[in-house]
C-alpha cells in the first residue's frame, strides 16, 4: 500500500517528554513529505499550541494540516485558511464550570494566545500551559469572563474522580457535547460529533484520499477512534493496552523515535 497521509497525535507520540521532536523523527517526516506524503497534526491542543511544531515540520511548504481541539478546527497550513470549525455552545460553559467546581476540579479554555483557568497554579493547569507554551490567566468569574466563540473547555483533576465525572457528564450532555478523556487527568469537552476520526474523515474526503491510504499514530484515549479508522492504525509502546489492542501495529515509544520507525518501515522503505 502506498500511503498518502500520516496523521500524528502530538503529546506522547510525535514529541518526547520535553515536548520536542527529536532530530531522527524530524528527518524521517521531512523525507516523507518530500515524497509527497501529507502530514496532519491531530491534537486536543489549541491551534496556537500546535503552530510551532507545524512550522518546524514546514507544513506550510508541503501542504500539511493542523487538526486542533480534537478535530474541532482544521487549518490548511499552506493557505492559513480554516476549512472546518465547530464551536462549543456558550450556554454549556456555566454547566461545565459548576460541575467542575462541585467535583473539586478546575476548568480552562483558550483565549487568544493564552489559557484562561479557574486556578492558575493548579498542577494540571500548569501542565497544559507547559505542553502548549502558553501563559495562564486566572479568571475569578470564569463563566462571566470567557469571551466567545470557543472550541472547547478542558476540565482537569485527579484520574479516578475525573473518570467518574466523565461518565456523569457524557450521559447528561448526550447530543449536546462530547465528553472524553485525552489523558488520565484531562477531560475534553467539545461540540457534539467532534472526535479526531470524524474530522479526519471530513478532511480526506475533501482531498480525495481513501482511509486505506492513511496512517494514524497515537497513544491516548482520544486517539483510539482515528487509529481504528485509518488504513494503518499505529499505537505507541507507551500507550495503554486498550489503545494498543485497537491498533494494527505497535511501534516504539515516544522516547525511542517510534514515529520515525513507522515512517521508515511503511513509507521510506
Amino acid at each position: 500500500m502506498k500511503y498518502k497521509m500520516i496523521v500524528l497525535d502530538l503529546d506522547g507520540t510525535l514529541t518526547n517528554e520535553k515536548k520536542e521532536i527529536t532530530p531522527r523523527t524530524l528527518e524521517a517526516l521531512m523525507n516523507a513529505q518530500k515524497l509527497g506524503v501529507k502530514i496532519v497534526l491531530a491534537s486536543g491542543r489549541p491551534t496556537f499550541g500546535i503552530t510551532p511544531l507545524a512550522s518546524q515540520l514546514q507544513l506550510s511548504l508541503y501542504g500539511g494540516y493542523i487538526l486542533a481541539y480534537n478535530g474541532g478546527k482544521i487549518v490548511d497550513c499552506a493557505t492559513g485558511n480554516t476549512i472546518f470549525n465547530r464551536e462549543l455552545a456558550p450556554e454549556l460553559v456555566p454547566l461545565l464550570y459548576n460541575e467542575a467546581m462541585a467535583a473539586g476540579m478546575e476548568i480552562l479554555t483558550y483565549q487568544g494566545e493564552g489559557i484562561a483557568a479557574t486556578r492558575s497554579r493548579n498542577k494540571y493547569v500548569l501542565h497544559e500551559a507547559f505542553i502548549n507554551k502558553m501563559p495562564v490567566v486566572e479568571y475569578s468569574d470564569f463563566p462571566g469572563q470567557v469571551e466567545f466563540p470557543i472550541n472547547k473547555c478542558l476540565i482537569v483533576g485527579d484520574p479516578k474522580p475525573l473518570h467518574a465525572l466523565e461518565l456523569q457528564l457524557a450521559e447528561r450532555l448526550r447530543g449536546r457535547a462530547e465528553v472524553y478523556r485525552s489523558s488520565g487527568f484531562f477531560l475534553e469537552c467539545v461540540p457534539p460529533g467532534i472526535e479526531k476520526s470524524k474530522s479526519l474523515n471530513h478532511l480526506i474526503s475533501s482531498l480525495g484520499i481513501a482511509r486505506e491510504e492513511v496512517i494514524a499514530i497515537g497513544d491516548g484515549y482520544n486517539d483510539k477512534g482515528m487509529i481504528e479508522f485509518a488504513g494503518l492504525g499505529v499505537a505507541m509502546a507507551n500507550a495503554s493496552i486498550e489503545i494498543q489492542d485497537a491498533a494494527d501495529y505497535v511501534t516504539y515509544s515516544n522516547e525511542e523515535d517510534g514515529v520515525a520507525h513507522v515512517v521508515d518501515k511503511f513509507i521510506l522503505q
